[in-house]
Parts: C-alpha cells; structure tokens; sequence
C-alpha cells in the first residue's frame, strides 16, 4: 500500500498529464481542423506560464546562491566534482548526439507553427555574447533572454551574500520571492491537463497524427541509450574508480537506489539510500556527504541525453538539418547548461526548454512539444540522474585519493 502510495504521489500527475495529452489526441482525430477551436485553451496556459518564468528564475537563482556561504570550505572536493559533473555531462550528451543522429527522432513531418532559424546563419562568437549578457536592463525581463538572467540572477545572489549583514533582509526578501513563485507555479500547473490537452487536439487535429508517431520514435531512441548507458557507462566509471572491486561493490549496493528513484521520480528522495549505498561501496564520508546532495540538484546525466533528444527532436518537427560542427557543438553546450547548471534551478526543466526554443528561435508554441518528451522520459532519466550522483563521488574519491582509495577507508 505505501509502495503504491509513494508512486501514484510521485507519478500520479504526470499520469494526468499522459491522459490529458492522450485525450487532446483523440479529439484532434476526431475533429481534424475543427479541433483549431481549443487552441485558445492551450495559448492561456502558455501564456500564463510563461508570464510566470521571468520572477521565477531571478528569485529562485539569486536566492540559492546568495545561501551558499559555506560552500567555499570544500576547496578541492567542489573542484574535482564539479569536473567530474561537466566530464560526464559531455559524455553523455555525446552518445545521445551520436543516437539521433544515426537514428532521427523525428522524420517526414512538416509543422508550421512559425519560423525557426537557419542553424547557417548562428555564427557562435554573436551568439555568447547575446546568450549570457544584453544591452539594458529591461530586456533582462524577456523569455528570449533567459541565460542572460540566469547570469544576472547569479550575480545578485553573490552581491547578497558579500554583503553580510546588510544583505540579510535583501536575503529573505529573495528566498521569500522564491517561494511565491513556486507557489504561483503550482496553482497554474493546476491548469496545465486542461491547457496540454486543447493544445494537444489542436496539433493533432492540424497537423495530423504523424505527431504522435514522432513521440513513439522518440522513445525508440532515448530509452534504449539510457538503458546501456546505466549498464555500460556506470560499469567503466566505476572501474576507472576503483577497478573490479569498485564494480562489484557498486552493482552490488546501488540497486535499491536505482529502484526508489523509478518509484519516486525523485533524485532528492533518492539521496538516503544512495549515501547508504555510497557508504557500503566505501566512499568517503565527506566526499559522500557533499556529492550525493548537491548531485541531487545540479548533476543530470539523464536530463542530457533529454536535452540533445529534444532538440533533435525540434530540429527534425522544422525540417533543419541536424548537422554541421556549429549545430552539434551549440547542442552540446545547451544539454550541458540543462543537467548541469540548469538543472538546479526550482522548474529547471522547463528553464531548460525554453533556452533550447530562445537560442535556436523556434516559435514558443514548440514547447509543449518538448514537454511531452521530458515527461515521457522522466523515469529513466531520475534513474542515471541519481546512481550517477553515486559514480560521480566514486571519481572524485579516486582523483583526490589515488588508485587504493578504497583500501584506504
């Protein structure tokens, strides 16, 4: 009872969402174009979220960091860590570029939705500048300008903590704002079966059912490269940490871990049993005890391989190739700012999604395309989200401890 509990209380929305979605479907086959008619329904939903987007990400960046003054203590640990989080990243956000690539998620379909960009016409020095600064503080308070944010939110949040005791009522000003925001999110995601379903019908209806077919290809992709990449890929971090005996210990105490995170779909519900587990595999107390938790929040192998699937994904709904060293490389960086930097942001997914739909400008009806996906594969990705938190502090004891680190303990 408490197992079915846990997971209706853990999935039980996104189940919601499924039906939802399934029924806008159903309603787009059955009224074909009419079904332009519940578009509306769909527009308030966006509309309101990402009305809600811009106070969201300021409040929730510049209050976490801004609460992160002990964290300079960790010297080394951070620092190694935090390689071992981006080397992973890429890793990963390489495979699944390598999948779609071979194996396009989305083929043959043509969805008008707006104009997307020339992915010819990105030159990459303009792009760095646009992405992370803008020329005046207004246009601060634009979707299209999200990183910029994300950097200016940052900046706020380390300007409150270098002021001590002068920041502190500025402090709690953020943290308060934080939590309206969360919670304002919370009441429009009350919405969102309502708003995904009329916008599901009015895509089908219009666009026809080959959608649906392109999600069903999606998953062709991500769940086979997610499953051998848990296998494969933890299997060689694990040795590279700690060779054969690493590898036992760690198959051998990760897999009620792996099980609570499909169950909770939660890597933060994940994190007990993972530092029990880490403390079985013999991990240090104080590398464990720092990676594991912030891993929960800011390490997201499974949300790279998301991303790169998503924006192949978009690239394959509008027709452009995904192809050429500039494309690939821009994917590259946008899958590591979603399960890496993004990824620690209060809604991070959808802060996530919409930086692939600002910097490649595909038009914002996209996505609730790519939402869906996130949803769909939600799961899996928890799962290598979490156990890599476990691997990951198993390379960083094996960087700052040598070869015999697990003698040692």
């Amino acid at each position: 009872m408490n197992v079915k509990s846990s997971f209706l209380k853990s999935y039980g929305f996104s189940i919601i969402l499924i039906i939802s979605i399934i029924i806008g479907a159903l309603l787009g086959i059955v009224f074909k174009e009419d079904a332009a008619m519940f578009k509306p329904l769909g527009d308030i939903f966006l509309n309101l979220l990402f009305t809600v987007i811009i106070p969201l990400v300021f409040f929730s960046v510049s209050s976490a960091v801004a609460g992160m003054q002990n964290i300079r203590r960790l010297g080394k640990i951070m620092s190694a860590m935090i390689l071992v989080f981006v080397i992973t990243g890429v890793i990963a956000s390489i495979i699944m570029i390598a999948g779609v690539i071979l194996y396009p998620p989305a083929t043959g379909i043509n969805v008008n939705l707006g104009s997307g960009v020339n992915p010819e016409h990105i030159k990459a020095s303009e792009q760095i500048v646009k992405a992370f600064t803008v020329s005046d503080f207004a246009d601060l308070f634009s979707k299209k300008n999200m990183l910029a944010l994300i950097i200016f939110s940052m900046l706020v949040g380390l300007a409150t903590s270098a002021s001590g005791d002068k920041g502190k009522s500025f402090a709690g000003f953020l943290e308060s704002g934080s939590s309206v925001m969360m919670k304002l999110i919370s009441f429009i995601m009350y919405y969102a079966p309502v708003g995904l379903c009329a916008y599901f019908a009015y895509l089908v209806g219009v666009f026809g059912p080959q959608l649906l077919d392109s999600y069903a290809r999606a998953m062709m992709v991500y769940y086979p490269i997610a499953i051998l990449y848990f296998f494969i890929a933890f299997t060689i971090y694990t040795f590279i940490a700690a060779g054969t005996t690493g590898t036992r210990r760690f198959w051998r105490n990760i897999i009620p871990p792996s099980l609570i995170s499909l169950a909770t779909g939660s890597s933060m519900a994940t994190i007990p049993a993972n530092l029990q587990a880490a403390e079985n595999i013999g991990t240090p107390k104080d590398i464990r005890e720092v990676i594991i938790p912030v891993g929960a929040t800011m390490h997201m192998e499974g949300s790279c391989l998301a991303a790169v699937l998503k924006i192949a994904f978009l690239f394959g709904i509008f027709n452009m190739p995904f192809s050429g060293a500039e494309t690939i490389l821009t994917a590259l960086g946008i899958a590591l700012l979603t399960g890496v930097v993004v990824s620690g942001i209060p809604g991070g997914g959808t802060i996530g999604e919409l930086l692939i739909i600002s910097f490649y400008g595909f038009p914002i009806e996209s996505l609730p395309i790519i939402m869906m996906i996130g949803t769909l594969v939600d799961a899996p990705a928890t799962m290598l989200n979490a156990v890599g938190d476990n691997v990951s502090s198993m390379l960083v004891a094996r960087m700052l401890g040598g070869k015999d680190w697990m003698g040692k303990v």
